[in-house]
């Protein structure tokens, strides 16, 4: 697995921690029960429900292992440590040139990101795009139907 660093805002790690106890204590017992059911049911060779059992104890189980190192390789952001420039656990409010409506976005790591919740990734185009500017900046993010450019108004 990859050693590089898992930028997590103080809530997204403790999610994080929530998610890895969860899956080590319910869903494992859970899969535990399943996996017992499906052997007493007899018949290992065309057992589908053993199947699936262990289909389903291998995510959780690759599930605990992302978890634990994503934990291990977390650095943890704090929101407002920004210096006047857009930089992680920062608020930026943006405006897409040739419109009069504004947004504004969390700028967290990927781990986090929800962008229909306004969270989005430092690695996502228009993260990249925004780090390191400052208001009254202007960022350009290359899209398909061609190049978007985002003044930014504001940062918190």
């Amino acid at each position: 697995m990859s050693k590089h660093p898992v930028y997590l805002t103080p809530e997204g790690y403790a999610a994080l921690e929530q998610d890895l106890q969860y899956q080590k204590t319910v869903r494992r017992q859970e899969v535990a029960l399943r996996l017992h059911a499906a052997l007493e049911e007899g018949e290992l060779i065309e057992n589908a429900e053993l199947e699936e059992a262990r289909r389903e104890q291998a995510f959780v189980e690759g599930r605990i292992l992302e978890i634990e190192e994503q934990l291990r390789n977390a650095v943890i952001i704090e929101k407002g440590q920004n210096n006047g420039v857009v930089a992680l656990g920062c608020y930026v409010t943006i405006q897409e040139e040739g419109f009069d409506d504004s947004e504004e976005y969390y700028v967290v790591g990927s781990t986090e990101a929800a962008p229909a919740q306004g969270k989005i990734s430092n690695e996502s185009p228009i993260g990249k795009a925004l780090i390191g500017k400052r208001v009254g900046e202007k960022a350009r993010v290359k899209a398909p139907d061609g190049d978007i450019i985002f003044k930014i108004l504001a940062i918190r």
